[in-house]
């Protein structure tokens, strides 16, 4: 993706590998994404930045007063998250943003080990559905699955471990396993900040600050 430029990037570098999320690490607010843009994550090398998405998440998370500032342009800009940490469940840019559900599976065990690395967090946004069913698959889901839906809240509260446990240890080792994340663990579910629905106005701004006020509600309680 990173060798097919859009016009106005033709003279960057791009970052054109795996993304890691970044944050807080004693985060208690997980925002989970879908996977980095072609031409922002996998451009900057940051989650969420250099792109629409990115503007409108982060202006979010400054408002919500997680960030430091209200956009962030690159890896190196400066800005910080206080309390909150931005990570997705794919860490490459998939061809026409739908990835396949080998490579699905394949990043799920990063997310894993990367949960395990932070064991503050008490609440995941999900932005769209595909992060829905990885925080699903990562926490557990209670039967039946319950569905994507924008201002959904599932609390895992006094649920056993997660059956993801089993991965923390083949990809991590039983000592990370045990640091990983302890419930509860609330999932909110936002539509995703993409221009599919920001511009067509099915995601507004108060709908987004909605959902973050929500999460820092909890994640303070």
């Amino acid at each position: 993706m990173a060798r097919v430029k859009r016009a106005a990037f033709a003279d960057q570098e791009y970052w054109g590998r795996p993304v890691p999320g970044f944050g807080d690490p004693l985060a208690s607010i997980l925002v989970l994404g879908l996977a980095p843009a072609a031409h922002g994550a996998n451009r900057t090398g940051r989650m969420f930045t250099g792109d629409r998405s990115g503007e409108w998440l982060y202006r979010a998370l400054w408002r919500a007063g997680l960030a430091s500032a209200p956009e962030s342009v690159a890896r190196d800009d400066g800005l910080t998250l206080d309390g909150c940490w931005i990570t997705a469940a794919v860490r490459c840019a998939p061809p026409a943003n739908r990835p396949s559900i080998e490579e699905r599976d394949e990043c799920g065990l990063w997310l894993t080990s990367e949960l395990a690395l932070l064991p503050h967090v008490r609440v995941v946004v999900c932005l769209g559905a595909f992060a829905w069913e990885a925080a699903l698959r990562q926490f557990g889901s209670p039967r039946p699955k319950p569905r994507f839906a924008h201002g959904g809240e599932l609390s895992l509260a006094g649920r056993t471990a997660s059956p993801a446990n089993a991965a923390r240890v083949a990809c991590c080792g039983p000592d990370v396993a045990h640091n990983a994340p302890r419930y509860p663990i609330t999932l909110l579910a936002s539509y995703h900040v993409s221009q599919q629905n920001t511009f067509t106005g099915r995601l507004t701004e108060p709908m987004l600050d909605a959902v973050f006020t929500r999460a820092v509600e909890l994640a303070g309680a």
